[in-house]
């Protein structure tokens, strides 16, 4: 009989955990697997975002032990959350996503998102518990679906306590509103197969010097939602110059996306006038070869975008940047954060006319002595790593 409750089944072909052709699907395969219970993850939301949530994982893990986790998001999220050894299934929210789900019944339902949306696609399904945020059907409003969301829920509608109250960084409010258990402060996680490893190994080998050239990938762009999140071009160009000056042997890549590349291109062109040489690594490949382009720096800075973490999501030490968004809502575990100086920040706002922008207000010694201080840090360490593996050397 085919092991029906296995994790790894699916009814309509192999699973691909056993390579030989005459293994029959039985509970005494040795990937046999039997969830404890099934748990939907419903996030959305923004790239950043998303991945910013791979940090609950762990927690939704010990809280249900033995559970099969399926991801509900839009495209590409789902490229980010590919190859995850934590996540079982991942569905995109689309109308065949959404029909799909139709099909299934869940033990509990953890909702990240406060939107409409997500609670639609929570309506999309069966499930016994529900935690996070949920609609009022009737006056069309989010809400806290236990009383442990109410405060992440109160920071959302109150820009006093988010901006000026609030010291919780959103991994740990969302893990409290979703009654994960104790705070442990989970790292993200963004994960690679064999051959993009592979690739990050090579893209490396190509881009540094020697074995001691460090590598200091700068994100230059953000999402549109707010475009203040990024540096303007004059400012990279200055930021770039001064890192090159304090550290004439690293190699300084230009990380972005595809509508990055004229960005990325016009900000290599300003720096090599100023004799100062960039790498500018693939925009046009897409969410996964920019994986492996953020894994193969040492140290990244960003603003307050994807880049940044994606940066966390592979443990590269960060610089990042505030400017419209709260630094304290970002966890950058080992990481520096530098702040504008704008008294008006935070703000969150989308439109800005001032005359002097936040992002011009960014002290860009500041962030060059913390990139500096983060390589120190990280060779640091490694010689300390190399000295316990063999002490005699």
């Amino acid at each position: 009989m085919a092991a029906r409750d296995c994790r790894f089944f699916n009814g309509y072909k192999p699973c691909g955990k056993v390579d030989s052709l005459a293994s029959d699907c039985t509970s005494a395969c040795a990937h046999y697997d039997r969830p404890r219970s099934r748990v939907l993850l419903i996030h959305l939301g923004a790239l950043g975002a998303v991945v910013r949530s791979t940090a609950l994982l762990p927690g939704i893990r010990r809280k249900f032990p033995g559970c099969h986790i399926t991801w509900v998001t839009e495209a590409p999220g789902d490229v980010l959350l590919r190859e995850h050894p934590l996540v079982d299934q991942v569905i995109v929210a689309d109308p065949d996503g959404i029909i799909g789900l139709g099909a299934l019944e869940f033990d509990v339902t953890l909702v990240v998102d406060k939107s409409l949306k997500a609670s639609g696609v929570l309506r999309a399904t069966t499930s016994k518990r529900v935690f996070g945020f949920v609609t009022n059907p009737k006056t069309g409003g989010v809400e806290p679906a236990t009383p442990a969301a109410e405060e992440a829920w109160k920071i959302g509608l109150s820009n006093q306590l988010k901006f000026h109250v609030n010291e919780k960084t959103e991994t740990r409010l969302i893990h409290e509103a979703l009654e994960l258990g104790p705070w442990r402060r989970d790292l993200y996680s963004l994960h690679l197969n064999e051959l993009e490893e592979k690739q990050v190994e090579e893209r490396r080998s190509v881009w540094r010097d020697s074995a001691h050239t460090a590598l200091i990938g700068i994100n230059t762009g953000c999402a549109s939602t707010i475009a203040y999140k990024k540096l303007s071009i004059k400012g990279h160009v200055l930021l770039l110059e001064k890192i090159n000056r304090r550290l004439p042997t690293a190699r300084l890549i230009l990380l972005g996306g595809r509508e990055d590349t004229l960005r990325n291109q016009t900000i290599a062109e300003m720096c090599r006038e100023l004799g100062v040489q960039v790498i500018e690594s693939e925009t046009e490949a897409g969410l996964r070869d920019g994986m492996i382009s953020v894994a193969a720096c040492d140290l990244v800075v960003s603003g307050d975008s994807l880049g940044l973490h994606m940066a966390l999501g592979f443990q590269k030490p960060t610089v990042a940047w505030f400017g419209p968004t709260c630094l304290q809502e970002i966890d950058l575990y080992n990481g520096i954060a530098v702040q504008t100086k704008a008294p008006c920040a935070p703000c969150w706002k989308r439109e800005c006319s001032k005359s002097v922008m936040c992002y011009d207000q960014v002290d860009f010694d500041q962030m060059t002595t913390a990139v500096q201080t983060l390589l120190t840090l990280k060779r640091e360490m490694q010689i300390k790593a190399r000295l316990e593996i063999a002490p005699d050397l």
